[in-house]
């Protein structure tokens, strides 16, 4: 009985075997990178049951020993920033791709350093009796939002065999894919409302002091660590009379893409120089705080308005626009410049002492009303507070690459 029994143990028990397979891999990097494909060996290991019987559904574990290239940078790649999908081949038996998946995690991956990729999973059902040879194939790896694809260029040999018995199962299709390896998200951009009136038709009534500046829609150039990013982005800039000076507030309004990955607190910072024209020269400088809490991916950045004071320099009606957008991230700066600016907002001014005419503040100088040539990129809504729901961070990290582009996209102001 003892000996029945431990014989009926056997045959239940579905022991686990790993194997390791190394293969020349080709790797592209995402369209637009500036990088060069990278040529490199790629290590698995492949876990999978060593006896299993028709009818069952197996669990098939990838687990990535060596990528095929380091993170050369120019950033460290942030933690829960990769994402690997592949197919590995099952032949013999029966013949199917499982469709393999990872989770988004990883630790810190320096610049220089080997890549580091979560273990892939997928199922397969087994149809037929026989030995069943798994065999990896291409993967892609998803780098916050960008895709790199890797491909074998040899023939690959099998890292693992099931002995598939029969066992009265029923006959079933191939396996169904687990994922995607693509996270994009997709924005949908609803304009609000566009404000006009301007500080010079307002003066005369003699007591207002907030004025309201109108949208402006701005194309501009972002220079990022990868290389150059276009965008257009409707601005508006406010402000609040103190005395002879003004407070300004810039604020972005339209809709805007969601993370592609976990973003640390305190790790984005906008700021922006308001281009003054007119009757006044010269720039002023807005900034807003730093994310206050994560953002996990799929979120929205959140970055609060930017604001800053403006102490006039001339008397007369003066102009302010959209100027040049500075991100902070993660260590890397993005630095965005207008193609062209137009005035959000006009002021009927009074000199002030040590004002901006005339002094040290760097940046492009505007026209009249109709706008100037220089300037950067920002966005505001109303008067009221709002927040720029924008991301950086996409579009760049190329998985075994680590080149980053950090894009902001404005999103519309809730009041």
């Amino acid at each position: 009985m003892l000996g029945g029994a431990g014989a009926l143990l056997g045959v239940a028990a579905v022991p686990a075997q790993a194997a390791e397979v190394a293969f020349a891999t080709h790797c592209i990097p995402p369209s637009g990178s500036g990088v060069d494909p990278v040529d490199g060996t790629t290590k698995v290991e492949i876990t999978a049951p060593a006896t299993a019987k028709v009818g069952d559904e197996v669990e098939v574990v990838w687990k990535f020993v060596q990528a095929a290239s380091k993170n050369p940078g120019p950033i460290d790649l942030p933690a829960n920033s990769v994402k690997p999908t592949g197919t590995l081949k099952a032949a013999g038996a029966q013949t199917a791709g499982i469709a393999m998946e990872g989770p988004q995690e990883n630790p810190v991956i320096p610049k220089g350093s080997d890549m580091v990729m979560s273990d892939m999973k997928g199922k397969l059902k087994l149809t037929a009796p026989g030995e069943l040879t798994l065999t990896p194939d291409a993967y892609d790896i998803n780098v916050l939002g960008t895709v790199t694809k890797c491909a074998p260029t040899e023939a690959v040999k099998p890292a693992g065999t099931i002995n598939v018995t029969s066992g009265g199962g029923t006959s079933s299709t191939s396996p169904t894919p687990t994922g995607s390896a693509t996270v994009t998200s997709t924005p949908t951009n609803t304009a609000s409302a566009t404000p006009s009136a301007s500080a010079s038709e307002s003066d005369g009534t003699g007591g207002q002091t907030e004025f309201t500046g109108k949208q402006v829609d701005i194309p501009y150039t972002c220079q990022s660590p990868l290389g150059e990013k276009k965008a257009t982005s409707p601005i508006q800039i406010n402000a609040k009379k103190d005395g002879g000076s003004f407070g300004l507030t810039v604020q972005f309004k339209k809709s805007v893409m969601d993370s592609p990955a976990d973003i640390p607190k305190d790790s984005v910072r906008p700021s922006m120089e308001v281009v003054l024209g007119g009757a006044d020269k010269g720039t002023v400088h807005v900034e807003g705080p730093t994310n206050s809490e994560p953002i996990k991916t799929g979120d929205p950045i959140e970055i609060p308005d930017l604001t800053g004071t403006y102490k006039p320099g001339a008397s007369g009606e003066s102009t302010l626009s959209p100027g040049v957008l500075t991100i902070e991230a993660l260590g890397t700066t993005t630095t965005c410049k207008p193609d062209r600016t137009a005035v959000s907002l006009t002021l009927d001014t009074t000199e002030q002492a040590n004002g901006a005419s005339g002094g040290s503040s760097s940046g492009g100088t505007t026209g009249g009303s109709s706008g100037a040539t220089t300037g950067g990129l920002a966005e505001t809504g109303s008067e009221s507070h709002g927040a720029l729901k924008a991301l950086g961070l996409v579009a760049g990290t190329a998985v075994l690459l680590g080149a980053a582009v950090f894009t902001f996209l404005p999103r519309r102001q809730a009041r």
